[in-house]
């Protein structure tokens, strides 16, 4: 019976530990998803205010870009 209750206590520990880890890597997760939602709104502004500063700029970026998008797909 001793064997038994020592192999319980451990899976009991081992379950305990787990759990305890796994919470901890849930609560980095939430934190690296709520700065990541910052960085994203952060990005976004800072793109609205760019194009909004330099239209002119933007539209010869965003025509380029599709230039060369389509040159590469074209070629597949």
């Amino acid at each position: 019976m001793e064997t038994i209750d020592k192999a319980s206590n451990f899976a009991h520990e081992a379950v305990d530990t787990l759990a305890k880890v796994t919470s901890q890597a849930a609560d980095a997760l939430d934190d690296k998803t709520t700065h990541l939602k910052y960085a994203e709104q952060r990005l976004l502004k800072n793109c609205h205010v760019y194009i909004r500063d330099n239209p002119a700029t933007a539209l010869g970026i965003a025509v380029a870009t599709g230039f060369l998008l389509s040159r590469i797909l074209s070629s597949r």
